[in-house]
């Protein structure tokens, strides 16, 4: 039976909860609980293997986020706004993790949370993906559970799915349509993310309470695709389709 301190990562088969997971797995100074809605899908089967307890853990079900973090120490929360488009029912998954954990008495909560741009804006802006997350960061702290909020910048992994450059229509070349105008957006790696999780989680009194931002650097979008150019061996372009903020209402 292991003395080691559990650490129960939400989310551990998907790209962060992952990456996470399999950093805390390398550490080797927690014992990890991976919780997915699937123990049986293939990346399951791969953490429990590298000797992590895989458990069902489902973020809508109260009794089951309790069975999950019940005995640990500590937990990555995250969840996902893409999954549903609801930033109610994001809300709802937060305060649920944070009410369970607070009444468990974990000693340290990881949160991936971003800004609440509403709050931060007086209304003027509003950014659904934002808004849930930092409303559930900013729940966790007032109702005093000990946590860190890390702040995640966009997966430099999305240009080779979503923001993968496409051939232009007028020439041999290549654009990224990416409405930042000359604005630098921060990135970073998501394999990246576990380890500055887990290197929170092993310096609890230096990040609680705090938020953190993580993000490997900031470049324009025509910048990004100068990198790609030199990559790929192909003209990349900023197709410039707008400028920043402009395209949220």
């Amino acid at each position: 039976m292991t003395t080691k301190k559990i650490i129960a990562v939400f989310g551990a088969t998907g790209a962060q909860g992952g990456s996470v997971a399999r950093a805390i797995l390398e550490s080797k100074k927690f014992a990890m609980r991976a919780l997915t809605r699937d123990v049986t899908r293939p990346s399951a089967l791969v953490l429990q293997d590298l000797g992590a307890e895989v458990v069902k853990g489902d973020l809508n079900d109260e009794a089951s986020v309790e069975a999950a973090l019940k005995g640990a120490y500590g937990a990555f929360v995250v969840t996902s706004f893409w999954d549903h488009l609801s930033k109610e029912k994001e809300v709802y998954q937060g305060k649920l993790v944070a009410d369970v954990a607070k009444r468990l008495g974990l000693k340290h909560v990881v949160y991936s949370g971003l800004e609440n741009t509403k709050r931060l804006t007086g209304g003027k802006l509003e950014v659904g993906h934002f808004d849930g997350k930092g409303e559930v960061e900013e729940y966790f702290w007032s109702i005093g559970v000990p946590m860190t909020s890390v702040r995640v910048a966009a997966y430099f992994e999305n240009f080779l799915t979503m923001w993968k450059p496409m051939k232009a229509s007028d020439g041999d070349y290549y654009t990224l349509a990416l409405p930042m105008g000359d604005i630098p957006m921060d990135g970073i790696s998501v394999a990246d993310v576990g380890i500055a999780v887990a290197s929170i989680l092993n310096s609890p009194a230096e990040f609680l309470g705090k938020a953190v931002g993580l993000s490997a650097e900031a470049l324009t979008i025509q910048q990004y695709a100068d990198v790609l150019s030199k990559s790929l061996g192909k003209e990349v372009r900023d197709a410039k389709v707008c400028n920043g903020l402009n395209v949220f209402p």
